[in-house]
């Protein structure tokens, strides 16, 4: 009997590989919502209601299946800081987080239409980038990776080099806490998600 399928709403390659890594059979379908941060929004409130109605989009065409959609927000000195708009961006963005403390939030929700049922929540971890110089900075926005990355860096990538420390979730700063989707999928469906796919 094979495994019940998820639908991923997310065009994420990094949460495509967290998932794979549960061995849970799953399609992807991308969302397209208004990410406009409302006023009086909190990040966690922010990251949340995002992932909801990202689920909420793509449930509405597979209201048989269960849809995952997640949301990752970097924060620093109270500023959400997305994925940057070009170089200078970047630069600005990994200038600010050198040598500092910031958070990360990933909201996430697990939706059935069919079933009326959804299970949300937000994760957050705290990350030490250290201390960069200008040079340093320049040579890791010029090899691209941070131009698709919220915070503009990925820890998952060349980018972990620049991470010294880890407070909470390691998944959730890539961009999905695993674990708290493991354990909902596992009280959904009454079966254990053994992690690298094996069975």
């Amino acid at each position: 009997m094979s495994s019940p399928q998820l639908v991923l709403a997310s065009g994420s390659p990094r949460r495509r590989a967290l998932i794979g890594q549960l061995g849970i059979d799953f399609t992807v379908v991308v969302p397209n919502v208004d990410e406009t941060l409302l006023p009086g929004e909190t990040p966690e409130q922010h990251t949340e209601r995002l992932a909801q109605d990202k689920a909420k989009k793509v449930a509405a065409e597979h209201g048989d299946q269960w849809v995952l959609a997640a949301d990752t927000a970097v924060v620093i000195d109270e500023k959400i800081l997305g994925k940057p708009d070009d170089a200078d961006d970047a630069f600005a963005m990994l200038s600010l987080i050198s040598g500092r403390w910031h958070t990360v939030f990933t909201g996430y929700c697990l939706m059935n239409k069919a079933l009326d049922k959804r299970f949300s929540g937000t994760v957050a971890s705290d990350v030490f980038i250290r201390s960069l110089t200008p040079e340093q900075i320049s040579a890791y926005v010029a090899t691209g990776e941070p131009m698709d990355k919220a915070g503009a860096y990925a820890i998952q990538g060349i980018g972990a080099g620049l991470v010294q420390q880890v407070r909470g979730s390691y998944t959730n700063v890539v961009g999905l806490p695993l674990a708290e989707v493991a354990i909902l999928w596992e009280r959904i469906h009454g079966l254990q998600v053994l992690v690298g796919g094996q069975s």
